[in-house]
């Protein structure tokens, strides 16, 4: 591969993960399009003052909303398993021998997603179905809101894999008069289910990419299932959440994705951490192809 130590593809994956090497990477996480059928589209905007605007804020004042640009993605598949089945076939060859894939889906196509993970990982791969739980967005009266997504974890080996539990970050007990004032003070590991906030729209880390994910949720990742120095993987790479987490935590970073704007945004997220940015494959591994 390229001498760079974080580096970002402009390119569809399959160029580049038959070329990367076989079991060299530690951790995987992907959060690929969910095949909802429809465009998923992010639209930026900023509000100016205006006594004739179409918003009301503070202390009684109107504003007028002004459209800055929207990016959008086509997130539709004819057949969605056999567009998944070759790059998780090469995700599992790619993965090192202690080495965990995360693979991030919601609830329309997770059932179908776990059983072809079973077949290529196999069953007893499975170790956890994580559910990134958050409470955001409209409620429908006709149903329960749906407001999680599901994160499924297997490992190459499932006898031997990557898992630091002293990196975990603590949770507050919801009782913490009941378990006393040392434990309450210290806080609690995580169950399966992850409560986190999604990206607020105004928060300082919205890049303004639709469906960005919180980079406290990636944290968790890489910093339990990876080490220092390690490489992360992520080749769905949309915003480049994974890419910071992997910065911000002293690992490396490879990231694929093929649209522009992707690319784009990355690029000014991670400046800090120096990327090789490819635009043109140019700079692909130049490696033979390994079957998967």
């Amino acid at each position: 591969m390229a001498e760079a130590k974080n580096i970002i593809y402009q390119a569809d994956n399959m160029q580049v993960l038959p070329l990367l090497a076989h079991e060299s990477i530690p951790l995987i996480y992907i959060d690929p399009p969910f095949n909802t059928g429809k465009a998923q589209v992010h639209t930026r905007i900023k509000t100016i003052e205006d006594e004739n605007g179409d918003r009301v804020g503070f202390q009684g004042k109107r504003y007028k909303t002004v459209e800055l640009g929207s990016l959008e993605y086509e997130d539709e598949f004819e057949d969605f398993l056999g567009f998944l089945r070759p790059r998780l076939q090469q995700a599992y060859r790619i993965l090192s021998p202690t080495g965990s894939l995360f693979f991030h889906i919601d609830y329309r196509e997770a059932h179908y997603c776990k059983l072809l993970l079973d077949q290529i990982f196999g069953p007893e791969s499975f170790i956890n179905e994580i559910i990134w739980s958050y409470d955001y967005g409209g409620r429908p009266k006709d149903r329960w809101p749906a407001k999680h997504d599901t994160i499924f974890w297997y490992a190459k080996d499932p006898s031997n894999y990557t898992f630091n539990y002293d990196e975990i970050d603590r949770i507050p007990y919801m009782a913490p008069g009941l378990v006393g004032a040392e434990k309450a003070a210290r806080g609690k590991t995580p169950t399966d289910v992850w409560w986190n906030t999604i990206v607020p729209t105004n928060g300082h880390e919205r890049t303004g990419y639709p469906t960005q994910k919180p980079l406290g949720v990636l944290e968790r990742i890489v910093r339990v299932h990876s080490n220092p120095g390690d490489t992360v993987l992520d080749f769905f790479a949309g915003s480049g959440t994974t890419g910071e987490a992997a910065a911000r935590h002293g690992r490396n970073f490879i990231l694929v994705d093929s649209n522009p704007e992707a690319v784009k945004v990355m690029t000014k997220r991670l400046a800090f951490a120096q990327p090789m940015v490819d635009l043109a494959t140019k700079n692909l591994p130049t490696r033979k192809r390994q079957k998967a």
